[in-house]
């Protein structure tokens, strides 16, 4: 699952100059996560009216980042020709996938923050950083890059006051990853040096 946050109403204003907008909602990530699907896609209409915007109609995808065919997308929601541009409740992916299609601005009205998933119908974020180079193994199953405040692939740093990190007062990470591998029985995962991340691996050019 794809974590991501609505904008600042503001932000979003700011980057809306056109008068006519479509708005569009994800009925994915973005619904489960609550910034998304129709109730958001809804106040978020009411909210652009109010500010003087005319909305042409809006509709909320199964998937915003999977698009079968834009001609049906068309079909269904005929505003969409009578719009400016579109406003997009989606993840970045949904955002690009859809600017592919248009032919028209498409602006984001959600920022994308990390991979996340759903456990027990709760939603938990933050639990892969996405950097090629999969080691979560090693430390129990909970990535350093993304959970650690500074990434930390050896540690604890000893920054930690009360548990919580001294850069952002998040739990410390490293709290957890110890107490994951002393449960496994696998401590002294923790006593090796890991290697810094390769990066190539994250290379969007590709190799020939």
């Amino acid at each position: 699952m794809i974590i991501s946050r609505q904008k600042e109403f503001n932000d979003i204003l700011q980057m809306l100059r056109e008068k006519n907008i479509f708005i569009i909602g994800c009925g994915k990530c973005a619904k489960k996560q609550r910034v998304g699907g129709e109730p958001e896609v809804l106040d978020m209409k009411k909210k652009l009216e109010a500010s003087g915007k005319n909305i042409t109609g809006w509709t909320v995808l199964s998937s915003a980042c999977s698009i079968t065919s834009w001609n049906d997308v068309l079909s269904q929601n005929p505003g969409i020709n009578k719009s400016d541009a579109l406003l997009v409740m989606s993840c970045g992916g949904g955002v690009s996938v859809i600017s592919g299609f248009a032919g028209l601005q498409v602006y984001p009205a959600l920022d994308t923050g990390s991979l996340g998933g759903v456990c027990c119908n709760e939603v938990v974020t933050e639990q892969c950083g996405m950097c090629g180079d999969c080691t979560i193994w090693l430390y129990g199953g909970i990535c350093p890059v993304i959970r650690c405040s500074k990434s930390l692939l050896n540690g604890p740093c000893g920054g930690a006051v009360e548990g919580k990190c001294e850069v952002d007062e998040r739990l410390c990470a490293w709290d957890k990853i110890f107490e994951r591998l002393k449960k496994l029985g696998k401590l002294e995962n923790i006593e090796n040096i890991h290697e810094p991340k390769d990066h190539m691996k994250k290379s969007r050019v590709k190799k020939t």
